[in-house]
């Protein structure tokens, strides 16, 4: 669906561009509204991180998402996560994402990411300033995570994380909405602190030209991730298992870039999928659809279908023996910064300069109300 609506955007470009001239101007003028006062905004009483992107796309919001809640987590920060819950149903706003929560009423992403960060708050709301006051009142975090936030100027972040793919650094850069996948005109950029390109090493090498040329401009670190397969995971007992060596499998993917995760399967395996069945992203699966890709898995002889981590918290109890997850690990590559300057380092640091500022603050405001 994605592809198609692509390929329309290119052959209409000359005709939908003046649509996107009006709506870019649109969003520019409600970005300065925010920037000037003009519409309200909620400022939290913890560092809160926007993780978005300037158009739609697997951008890898979710894994950095997944990361940051980790990271705090190993260092006993307390966190929360803010997110619109894309397609969810909850019974009532906000909504506490709970690890046994059902997927239709949480959402795929926000309930994958409360099952494997049981310490975390995970709030749903398509309000996030709501949701953020109850997270403060709940929790106390020191972290806040606001989950595609970039366009989401009613929460104030001090952290705006800005994670683009690599065709908006080449053809589809500055393409606006109708015209292209881009939400905003190149000029919000410069809300970013930070960039994250999804792509590895030699990926990352070979935009470089183009970084220089696109995003120097703005004088901030340009970072590079990508997702690495570490294992297989049965979907409904947990086993886990290094590979289905050598024996052939049906690829099953309801995600924003499938052709991505079929690239990962066939660089894993060292062999294509026997079938690639292509759902929409964020696709609610039945029970009929579990029950077709195990039958034609056995038609086709497949050992296994293999799907994502988010597909598989869809699926759950109406998988059989025969469906496999992926399990990822979030690997940082080079930077902008240096070959050794990685995200995880420069994150470290900005932490740590927030809370001493916080830290000062605080006191500051002591020793004036203890002086009047």
């Amino acid at each position: 669906m994605s592809e198609t609506v692509t390929h329309l955007q290119r052959a209409l470009y000359p005709l939908l561009r003046p649509f996107s001239w009006v709506y870019g101007g649109l969003m520019r003028v409600r970005a300065g509204l925010y920037r000037r006062g003009l519409l309200p905004r909620w400022e939290a009483p913890a560092l809160t991180v926007s993780v978005g992107n300037i158009g739609w796309g697997g951008t890898g919001k979710t894994p950095v998402a997944d990361w940051l809640l980790g990271w705090a987590e190993s260092k006993s920060i307390p966190v929360a996560l803010l997110t619109r819950g894309y397609r969810a149903k909850p019974k009532h706003l906000p909504y506490e994402v709970k690890p046994g929560a059902l997927a239709e009423e949480a959402g795929d992403e926000p309930l994958m990411l409360a099952r494997a960060h049981q310490n975390a708050l995970v709030m749903v709301d398509p309000v996030r300033s709501r949701a953020g006051r109850l997270a403060v009142q709940k929790a106390h975090p020191e972290l806040i995570i606001l989950d595609d936030g970039f366009q989401h100027m009613a929460v104030k972040r001090h952290v705006n994380l800005v994670l683009l793919r690599p065709e908006d650094l080449r053809e589809g850069w500055n393409r606006v909405i109708p015209a292209g996948s881009w939400r905003e005109p190149e000029a919000a950029l410069r809300r970013a602190d930070a960039f994250m390109i999804k792509v590895g090493p030699k990926g990352f090498a070979l935009l470089k030209p183009r970084i220089q040329e696109r995003l120097s401009r703005y004088g901030k670190p340009v970072f590079s991730f990508r997702l690495a397969p570490t294992g297989l995971r049965s979907v409904i007992g947990g086993e886990t298992i290094r590979d289905f060596e050598g024996a052939p499998y049906l690829l099953a993917t309801g995600v924003g870039d499938p052709a991505q995760v079929r690239a990962t399967a066939e660089a894993y395996f060292g062999y294509p999928p026997k079938k690639h069945r292509v759902f929409r992203d964020h696709h609610t699966y039945s029970k009929q659809d579990a029950l077709d890709l195990a039958q034609e898995a056995a038609r086709l002889g497949c050992a296994a279908v293999l799907c994502t981590p988010k597909d598989a918290v869809k699926l759950g109890s109406m998988c059989t023996e025969v469906f496999w997850q992926f399990d990822l690990s979030l690997e940082f590559g080079p930077s902008t910064l240096g070959k050794n300057s990685k995200f995880s380092t420069w994150w470290d640091r900005r932490y740590d300069s927030f809370r001493l500022r916080r830290e000062d603050r605080i006191e500051h405001e002591a020793d004036y109300k203890a002086r009047h």
